[in-house]
């Protein structure tokens, strides 16, 4: 007993050495990248919330361009009357709320992924499954994620989502800013959908300069400040309001970029990680000592 209880020790701790091999060897293989794409000429929206009529038809309009369940269109405007605010999920992509101001003013604020020019999502993500596009984008790659969720809690907007109630080959979910349609020239959907124009895509440089144009022409109307040309380092979705939208909508952010402490911290620690194959190799052979044990105290 003892002699075949030594045999696989040695088996097992041949088999670590070979693992920490591999990855002394290939380190490279888990590490997360996050490549900074920007171009000067990157895309964006503003976002007006002095417009916005809180009809909804946006929220409409993105389930359907991403095939989910949308129901009826008219529908929509009647969510704004729940008292609770609504966050964006795995089967919501983006939501309007409406944001009561000291007990009388309030916003119509849409909510989604922001988008940012430096995401936290992206430099989080261990195995590079998340990527800034030159366009502006910030998508999610399925198959090279492994579920770790650390993008969740990397994001300062809190925006991702996770199929929890999905069995098999769940996802993280959020709004990839319609790439499949910007990228042979169409519009956002929810863009595209608006009846208002409270949504403008184009050049972020440009909408940056025409929502400042908008506060010098109407100083009354707006809050002087463009909510996204700088914090966390830069948002592709900017947007302008009647009052500050500073902890009553958004949290407040600073501007140096989020990524940072947390690439270095989670990039280091799983540079070396063990390969499951060594795990379960682990796994098994506590089970099958287990068991060994548990057959000598029986006198078999």
């Amino acid at each position: 007993m003892s002699q075949n209880r030594r045999d696989f020790l040695k088996s097992f701790a041949a088999l670590g050495a070979s693992a920490a091999t591999l990855n002394a060897v290939t380190p490279q293989i888990v590490k997360g990248s996050s490549p900074n794409k920007l171009s000067p000429t990157r895309k964006g929206v503003l976002v007006d919330t002095t417009v916005c009529i809180g009809c909804g038809k946006c929220e409409w309009a993105c389930k359907t361009a991403h095939n989910m369940e949308a129901g009826d269109i008219e529908n929509y405007s009647a969510q704004l009357t729940d008292c609770s605010q609504r966050t964006t999920s795995e089967s919501a992509l983006t939501v309007v709320n409406q944001i009561d101001v000291n007990n009388a003013d309030s916003h119509k604020v849409k909510l989604q992924c922001m988008h940012c020019d430096h995401p936290a999502c992206v430099s989080a993500c261990i195995v590079g499954a998340i990527s800034k596009h030159e366009n502006g984008a910030v998508t999610w790659d399925t198959d090279k994620c492994i579920g770790c969720r650390y993008c969740m809690i990397a994001c300062p907007f809190q925006i991702p989502s996770f199929e929890y109630l999905k069995a098999l080959d769940p996802k993280i979910v959020k709004c990839d800013f319609c790439i499949d349609r910007t990228k042979v020239g169409k519009l956002p959907a929810c863009v595209e959908t608006c009846p208002v124009g409270a949504l403008t895509y184009g050049s972020r440089d440009e909408l940056i300069i025409e929502a400042k144009r908008r506060i010098d022409k109407y100083p009354g109307k707006y809050f002087n400040h463009v909510f996204g040309e700088y914090e966390v380092g830069g948002t592709s979705w900017i947007y302008l309001a009647e009052n500050d939208l500073v902890k009553t909508v958004f949290p407040k952010l600073g501007t140096n970029p989020a990524p940072g402490v947390s690439e270095s911290i989670q990039h280091g620690l799983f540079a070396y990680f063990v390969p499951p194959v060594a795990l379960y190799a682990l796994l098994g052979g506590v089970m099958w000592l287990s068991k060994d044990r548990d057959k000598s105290k029986g006198g078999h």
